[in-house]
């Protein structure tokens, strides 16, 4: 019997039906590639806390699949004797991760990489699920909108997938593991999941014309990328040897954390939060892919649900009796305002600009995708093409025409207005390479001693700054 824990994507395919959609276990769904290899689990004939993990200590098991060797140079020791001087920080860092971290290692495991790789999203974001840095760099991963682009993580108007937790994961490790490939060393995967595969191989080559190693210690590069690796073995440290820093981490069960539920039809989040009985937070930090009110069957969405809430969840679904969602969705026929929009479209203004993000004095432009109540006109669930095309696109009115003047007067010159603006549009995503937004260690490295304690990191890097608490 293959082991009961690989890969414990839980994808729940709920039994019961409401009364505009049917979830039964026997309806056939559109499921993802990438997530067919997972385990499944039929709440309806299995309960979760009939699993059982061979070790109760998650940190236990990340410590045992360490492959990698630490450096021991002295960035890494002043990135150790960063995060050591700022336990809060660190413990804020970890607490986060318990809601993601045994799904990573999990993936990772199974792709027999080292567990090393499970702890990059400290680095990277600090296991902030929505940390968005200035140049648009989004997600646990922190993936650049083109990256997002080549790995297949949809970014529209109703979902951004390098925020999900299943996708961007599934991304990134896909991402790692053609780089080690490439490069045949985690040290340089890594160095170029941050600056570029082309930037490393191109450093690389100056080295060999110069008659230098390739190695990642002996490479010129950006100290952003210099520090890391460093980084990211100051992680291992602490996590190999906590006490030793002075670091408590808390307790992490070698359990699921969530479960994955398949989405039958339509359904508004405000009703998945009160079905399942968690809190809004709980909700978002688990779901933070999610763009509008309302999770859509057609986008092959999933729903992640804290672990036992599940089976709450179902039962609760199954008593349901009103609409699930209050929501569709309408393409806008020709470039016009929003107050032209609502009325052709029979909706209150301040509804379509609010749910849809729209700032005020700006148009719609033609084949625009906009979110509206949904009517006895529009009762279905929003079509495959608008869940996964949907795009909404803006631009300023025209300036009003010049005042005629009286012979002899002198007119006002108008200024012309510059280029339209364009929102949520491929168009404006950043085409460079895959760079860290991290929790600013670097900064402490630069002087070779460590920078006074703060309980916020200020991320200053080649994708903008951020800052993560």
């Amino acid at each position: 019997m293959l082991w009961r824990y690989a890969a414990i994507l839980l994808i729940a395919a709920l039994s019961g039906c409401a009364s505009t959609g049917d979830w039964s276990s026997d309806t056939p769904t559109r499921q993802d590639p990438r997530a067919a290899k997972a385990k499944r689990v039929n709440l309806q004939n299995q309960s979760v806390s009939d699993l059982y993990a061979p070790s109760s200590n998650l940190w236990i098991r990340i410590r045992d699949g360490f492959e990698m060797e630490p450096m021991n140079t002295p960035l890494e020791i002043e990135q150790v004797r960063w995060l050591s001087a700022r336990p809060d920080y660190v413990n804020r860092s970890m607490t986060r991760s318990s809601r993601y971290l045994f799904y990573i290692v999990q993936e990772v495991n199974a792709r027999n990489m080292p567990t090393e790789i499970a702890l990059l999203p400290f680095v990277e974001s600090a296991f902030v699920t929505n940390a968005k840095s200035s140049a648009k760099a989004m997600g646990l991963w922190q993936f650049m909108p083109a990256t997002g682009k080549d790995f297949r993580l949809t970014q529209n108007v109703f979902r951004d997938e390098r925020r999900d937790v299943l996708q961007s994961t599934d991304a990134a490790l896909d991402y790692l593991q053609r780089l080690y490939k490439q490069f045949g060393s985690w040290d340089l995967a890594l160095a170029a999941y941050n600056w570029g595969a082309g930037n490393v191989s191109k450093a690389q080559k100056r080295n060999l014309a110069a008659g230098l190693p390739t190695d990642y210690l002996s490479l010129k590069m950006p100290n952003e990328t210099r520090n890391y690796v460093p980084k990211l073995m100051a992680y291992r440290q602490i996590v190999l040897d906590p006490q030793a820093y002075g670091i408590v981490l808390p307790e992490l069960e070698n359990h699921p954390y969530f479960v994955a539920v398949d989405v039958g039809a339509d359904i508004d989040v405000a009703l998945v939060i009160k079905l399942s009985e968690i809190p809004d937070e709980e909700f978002h930090s688990l779901n933070p892919s999610f763009n509008k009110p309302v999770i859509l069957s057609n986008a092959n969405q999933q729903i992640l649900l804290p672990f036992g809430h599940a089976e709450i969840f179902q039962e609760n679904l199954r008593k349901y009796t009103k609409p699930l969602s209050s929501w569709s969705a309408v393409q806008i026929t020709k470039t016009e305002s929003v107050d032209q929009a609502a009325k052709t479209l029979g909706v209150d203004v301040d509804t379509l600009r609010d749910i849809n993000g729209i700032p005020k004095g700006m148009r719609i432009r033609s084949g625009s995708t906009v979110l509206v109540p949904k009517t006895s006109r529009r009762p279905g669930d929003i079509s495959l093409a608008m869940a996964e095309n949907g795009s909404l696109n803006l631009d300023k009115p025209a300036p009003p025409a010049p005042k005629k003047c009286a012979k002899g007067a002198k007119c006002p010159v108008a200024k012309s207005t510059k280029g339209a603006t364009k929102g949520n549009s491929s168009a404006n995503n950043a085409a460079s390479q895959h760079k860290s937004a991290s929790t600013g260690l670097a900064k402490s490295a630069k002087n070779g001693t460590a920078q006074a304690s703060s309980s916020t990191a200020k991320v200053s890097t080649g994708k903008g700054v951020s800052k993560i608490q």
